[in-house]
């Protein structure tokens, strides 16, 4: 016998775990803005599937049937959280190299001011530094996507290495000033702070 049962018109019922035909078709973005939230209050490590399941009123085996693992739910998590990021390439593009370094430093500051960005950005930086699985899933994230198209408009050598240090600049700014809070970083106009972020930033990009 196969694993399926027939329903009360004699038609096979659906596998455990999957949705019925007729089951809407944004279940799969309700239980990914659900899992957002749940990585966002709990971290990556007090996170389960089946808490996410709970949440967003499902069985835990369609978050599995969507997903797969925590792993990958997460990974899923991060993409659409990290995706206003991912414009950072076309913004570096958008003028001189003598100008790189103002344009990457205000469009990240962008995103971070945004409070509708910085949440799950905020909730992805904490749980990479509390658990070596979210960090690996957020380092492919950034190489892949974010620092080698960077470094791919850069000229050589050590391109890759150069776009890593601006992202470091940048990234040590974010943890102050949004994750830690450290006065004067935490309060003072972000103009001060591009205006002296951005030529360290150009520094690194370019050496000039």
């Amino acid at each position: 016998m196969s694993g399926t049962t027939p329903d009360r018109e004699g038609a096979p019922a659906r596998r455990r775990g999957r949705p019925p035909r007729t089951e809407s078709g944004d279940t799969r973005d309700r239980i990914l803005t659900v899992a957002r939230e749940e990585f966002s209050e709990r971290g990556y490590e007090k996170t389960s599937v089946r808490g996410i399941a709970k949440a967003a009123g499902v069985d835990s085996a369609l978050v599995h049937h969507y997903f797969g693992t925590k792993e990958q739910v997460f990974e899923a998590a991060v993409a659409v959280a990290f995706a206003p990021a991912l414009h950072a390439p076309d913004a570096v593009g958008a003028g001189p190299l003598d100008g790189i370094g103002e344009r990457l430093t205000r469009f990240f500051f962008g995103i971070w001011e945004n409070p509708t960005t910085r949440a799950p950005l905020l909730a992805i930086v904490r749980s990479a530094v509390d658990n070596e699985t979210a960090a690996a899933v957020l380092r492919r994230l950034i190489a892949s996507q974010l620092l080698r198209r960077i470094a791919g408009q850069l000229e050589p050598p050590d391109a890759e290495l150069r776009a890593e240090l601006a992202a470091a600049q940048l990234m040590g700014c974010v943890m102050l000033r949004y994750v830690i809070k450290m006065e004067p970083m935490a309060s003072a106009d972000l103009e001060q702070i591009i205006a002296r972020a951005a030529p360290v930033v150009q520094g690194h990009l370019t050496g000039a």
